[in-house]
């Protein structure tokens, strides 16, 4: 077993752990913040298959992050109303449909966006993927049928099979359950001939259309697996708050998404994870002392930019097994 191997292990252990000590100690809260990690690190390792992978810095996740929430969102509120959808499709409550419902939707939308930014590189990728969000986002505030720039509460929590979703520690517990899993797809992405291509598109692309691998392609597949883990979290983050508004489109979200990627490690499996537990750590304990507790989190990034760039877990474990 690796150093890396045994950290990961000891931060999922944890991250479980700790809900489970503050459900027995009677605090839920600790529950939804553990929660909250747990649902921004899905997200982050979303984007984590692309950038941290495949090189690619998008800052337009947060559009598939959007539409996963507002797909919870819209099928929630129909049920809740008894309302159907376009051509009598009813709405749901069910937490598989809607979470299916929010992958297809997120993989759909990437697909063009995907198209037409991954014929760009550089500054001007980053450029197109903000603009396709900030289009996404600017419909969401004009869409008065679903509370435009108020946002749309989610007045009932969706359920899961056989589990009692409305208590703070079975939702987390689903959650955590779903992150494990795309943990294990991430690493057996890459692990995969589809892993290596992708590494080596980041290295250089020439080289791999030189052995017959289109590098377009294999990036493409990337950009879309990404958008659907992204839009699957954002599904989660509705349930989680129940509520989505424009801001789940917004450019400071895929930069949050980013941010947590730099703070644990780019293309480091737990690197999101250790992200988001340093994020919402900050966030939480800086937050209660100071309306600006993002300078120093600045400074933390700042410091781990030029002194440590593999983040959290690079200065901790050494330089990951693809570098």
């Amino acid at each position: 077993m690796t150093r890396e191997t045994t950290i990961n292990l000891l931060l999922a252990l944890l991250l479980l752990g700790l809900p489970l000590s503050a459900t027995a100690l009677g605090e839920p809260f600790y529950v939804t913040l553990a929660t909250r990690v747990v649902v921004l690190a899905l997200a982050a390792t979303g984007l984590n298959l692309a950038l941290g992978l495949g090189g690619l810095i998008s800052f337009g996740h947060a559009a598939f992050f959007g539409l996963g929430g507002y797909v919870a969102g819209i099928l929630a509120t129909h049920a809740f109303n008894a309302e159907p959808l376009v051509a009598g499709i009813p709405g749901t409550t069910s937490m598989p449909i809607i979470w299916l419902t929010a992958v297809v939707i997120a993989g759909l939308v990437a697909l063009p966006i995907g198209i037409i930014s991954l014929r760009t590189t550089g500054i001007y990728f980053i450029m197109i993927t903000l603009a396709f969000a900030q289009m996404i986002y600017y419909f969401a505030i004009s869409w008065p049928a679903y509370g435009g720039e108020d946002g749309l509460s989610i007045y009932v929590r969706n359920a899961f099979p056989g589990i009692n979703t409305t208590q703070p520690l079975p939702y987390f517990l689903v959650c955590f359950a779903v992150l494990m899993v795309t943990l294990l797809l991430f690493r057996l992405v890459e692990g995969s001939r589809f892993g290596s291509a992708l590494q080596a598109a980041r290295q250089n692309g020439t080289r791999l259309a030189a052995v017959g691998i289109a590098p377009f392609n294999i990036r493409l597949v990337a950009f879309v697996l990404s958008a659907m883990i992204t839009g699957f979290a954002g599904a989660l983050y509705a349930d989680l708050n129940r509520f989505v508004g424009p801001s789940m489109f917004s450019w400071h979200m895929s930069g949050e998404l980013i941010v947590l990627i730099i703070l644990g490690g780019k293309g480091r499996l737990f690197g999101p994870v250790a992200g988001a537990m340093i994020f919402v750590c900050l966030e939480y304990v800086l937050g209660g002392i100071t309306e600006r507790w993002q300078f120093f989190l600045g400074l933390i990034l700042l410091g781990i930019v030029l002194f440590a760039r593999g983040g959290l877990l690079g200065l901790i474990s050494g330089k990951p097994r693809h570098a």
